[in-house]
């Protein structure tokens, strides 16, 4: 049976037990030995992370092969239309290759936790939460894609990652599940 870590990744902190630069990291969360992330969120995305103690459970939540569906809500500057979400579904065409089509749709804003520091507004633009679903994870991908439909991420929160989900996981807590089978 694998253990399983749930983790509500604050804004700011790195996917990672170690730094040397001073920043904050898992280890300043979880004290749970053994159990390493089963993929990365960028530092300045927040949300969940699942760490696991078995390597085959960690390398099918992580590598793209497994198509494990990862959850996010991406609050974008402006209000993208019908197209630029269709864009979103289809695939983007970034640097590094063409993206998998995602599910994407407009939501209303999630009650969540403030973030710190705070997103900078401009008064004469407004902003949009969107949910995408995606089954790969290029490096910083979800940013790149709304970036690259014309909509910049002002923040970004991983809701899901396949059957595990945040609810009841306040910012900087964790909890442990024991699972037999993904």
């Amino acid at each position: 049976m694998s253990t399983i870590i749930l983790f509500n990744k604050p804004y700011g902190v790195l996917t990672q037990f170690t730094d040397n630069a001073g920043t904050s990291t898992l280890k300043d969360y979880i004290s749970v030995k053994g159990v390493y992330p089963a993929g990365r969120l960028d530092k300045d995305s927040e949300g969940l992370v699942v760490l696991t103690d078995d390597g085959q459970v960690q390398h099918r939540i992580s590598h793209p092969r497994g198509k494990m569906e990862k959850t996010y809500w991406v609050q974008v500057e402006g209000s993208p239309d019908e197209s630029a979400l269709d864009h979103l579904r289809q695939g983007v065409h970034l640097r590094d290759g063409i993206t998998q089509p995602a599910k994407v749709r407009m939501i209303p804003e999630p009650s969540m936790w403030p973030r710190q520091p705070p997103i900078r507004y401009r008064a004469s633009i407004p902003t949009t939460w969107i949910e995408m679903k995606i089954t790969e994870g290029k490096n910083r991908q979800v940013r790149r894609m709304t970036a690259a439909a014309g909509y910049p991420a002002l923040r970004l929160i991983r809701y899901a990652v396949g059957p595990w989900t945040l609810a009841g996981i306040e910012p900087g807590k964790w909890k442990k599940i024991r699972q037999e089978i993904i």
